[in-house]
C-alpha cells in the first residue's frame, strides 16, 4: 500500500490524481443534493411540533456534520505531515481549513435561523453552540497561522500543530449534549436500531449527509489542487498544466 502512496508524495502526481477524483465526488454529490433536498424540503410530512420550521434540518444537519468532518480530515493530513514529512499534507491542511470554517458558518448560521423560533434566542451559550463557535475560531487559528509565516514549511507545521490540538474539540461537541443540560435534542439518526425520526423524514436526511461529503471532498479537491499550483508555481510542470509555454528566456505565453 505504502508504495502505491509513494509516488503521490510528488506534488505533480497528487495535482493529477485529485484532478481524476474531482468528477467522482462533484457529479454524485450535486445530484444527490438536488435529491435530498428538493425531498426534504418540498415533500416531508410537517412535523407535529416544530411545523415546517423542522426542515433547516436538511441543510444544518448535514452542515454540521461536515464542520467536524473536514477538521477530522484536516487534522489526519497534519499527522500525515508531521510523521512522514510530505508536504502535500500540509497544502491539504492549508486547502481544506477555509472549506471546514464554511461548513462551520453555515451550520451556526442555520441552528440560529433554527433556534430563534424553537428556543426563542437567536443565540445561547449552549455547550454545543459554543463548542461549535470554537471550532470555527480553530479554523480561523488554523488559517491564519498558515499564511503568518513566510517560511512555507514552518507555516505548515504551525497550522498541523493546531489542527491536531483541535481536535479535542470534536468528542466535546458529539458528546456535550450527553455530558451537560443542554439545549439540544439527544442523538436522533447514530440510533440505528430504533431511530427518532420517521422514515420518511430520515431517508432526505441520510442522502443530504452523503451529499453534503461528497460535495465537501469536492470542494476540498478543487481547492487542494489550485494550493499545489500556488506553492509549486516556480515548477516546470505547473506551466504544462495549465497549458502556457515557456521559452529559453523564462518568459510565459499561452499556447
Amino acid at each position: 500500500m505504502w508504495k502505491w502512496l509513494h509516488p503521490y508524495a510528488k506534488a505533480e502526481n497528487a495535482y493529477r490524481l485529485a484532478g481524476r477524483m474531482l468528477p467522482w465526488f462533484a457529479i454524485p454529490g450535486t445530484l444527490l443534493l438536488l435529491l435530498g433536498t428538493v425531498w426534504g424540503l418540498g415533500f416531508t410530512p410537517t412535523d407535529c411540533k416544530q411545523g415546517d420550521g423542522f426542515r433547516i434540518i436538511y441543510i444544518h444537519v448535514p452542515a454540521a456534520f461536515m464542520s467536524m468532518g473536514t477538521y477530522a480530515a484536516m487534522a489526519i493530513a497534519a499527522l500525515i505531515g508531521m510523521v512522514w514529512q510530505i508536504r502535500q499534507a500540509d497544502y491539504a491542511v492549508a486547502a481544506f481549513a477555509p472549506v471546514g470554517a464554511a461548513f462551520t458558518v453555515i451550520a451556526l448560521a442555520t441552528g440560529a435561523i433554527w433556534g430563534k423560533p424553537m428556543w426563542g434566542a437567536w443565540w445561547v451559550w449552549d455547550a454545543r453552540l459554543t463548542s461549535e463557535l470554537i471550532l470555527l475560531f480553530l479554523y480561523l487559528g488554523v488559517i491564519a497561522l498558515y499564511n503568518a509565516f513566510p517560511d512555507r514549511t514552518l507555516a505548515g507545521r504551525a497550522a498541523g500543530i493546531l489542527a491536531l490540538v483541535g481536535v479535542v474539540n470534536l468528542p466535546i461537541i458529539h458528546y456535550s449534549v450527553e455530558w451537560w443540560n443542554t439545549l439540544h435534542q439527544g442523538a436522533t439518526i447514530s440510533k440505528f436500531e430504533k431511530p427518532s425520526m420517521a422514515t420518511s423524514m430520515l431517508w432526505p436526511l441520510l442522502i443530504n449527509i452523503l451529499a453534503v461529503s461528497l460535495v465537501m471532498g469536492a470542494i476540498g479537491l478543487a481547492s487542494f489542487r489550485n494550493e499545489i499550483l500556488r506553492r509549486e508555481s516556480h515548477r516546470p510542470w505547473v506551466a504544462n498544466a495549465l497549458g502556457l509555454d515557456v521559452d529559453k528566456s523564462g518568459k510565459e505565453g499561452q499556447a
